[in-house]
């Protein structure tokens, strides 16, 4: 009779009684089969039914017999409270759920549009139709306006164009708290998309 080792290096008690071993590199907050070291748990049965209160080498019996893994689902309690389970179903099963809710979150990007104070009214309403767009995809917008050399010492002819920028937008936008400032030679602004009531 030879010994059946699983990909951890560990052999099970006996090849003959024909022990499905499962090994897996588990995360922190669950622990199945040997992983448990309470000596009573509460037993859950796979299909949901209270088994009771029972050593843990019958409930793990009990768990092979069915070529099933005992898992550990409730640490906290006392006793703590053990389900009889397909380990790897439910691990895929998790994943997939976790998968399908990353695919439904939106993620909000920034994006950026450059003004300069000299902006023709053709390029001033390309940009303008842009920060619409970003915004209507439910985008934030960074505008900035960067002020070069003598420019510097009219910052108020920068705040004008950013002030008649979100003029222009409507009410399909907001400012940040913060509102139109001036950092260095740079004048930001910040837009978040007005969500319809």
């Amino acid at each position: 009779m030879f010994a059946l080792f699983c990909a951890c290096g560990r052999a099970p008690r006996t090849a003959a009684k024909k022990y499905y071993w499962r090994c897996f590199n588990i995360g922190k907050e669950l622990q199945i089969n040997d992983a448990i070291r309470d000596r009573e748990i509460r037993v859950v049965a796979s299909d949901g039914t209270q088994l009771g209160i029972m050593s843990l080498l019958q409930a793990k019996n009990m768990a092979f017999q069915q070529n099933l893994d005992l898992v550990k689902i409730a640490p906290q309690a006392t006793p703590p409270v053990c389900k009889i389970m397909d380990y790897g179903k439910y691990r895929f099963e998790q994943a997939k759920r976790e998968k399908e809710a990353r695919k439904n979150q939106h993620t909000v990007e920034i994006k950026e549009i450059r003004l300069s104070l000299g902006i023709d009214t053709h390029d001033f309403n390309t940009k303008m139709n842009h920060a619409l767009r970003f915004l209507g995809e439910g985008n934030k917008v960074k505008v900035s306006i960067r002020m070069r050399s003598r420019q510097n010492i009219h910052p108020e002819f920068g705040f004008e164009v950013m002030n008649k920028f979100f003029d222009k937008l409507g009410g399909t936008a907001k400012k940040d708290e913060k509102g139109v400032v001036q950092e260095g030679r740079n004048i930001l602004m910040i837009l978040s998309p007005v969500k319809p009531k």
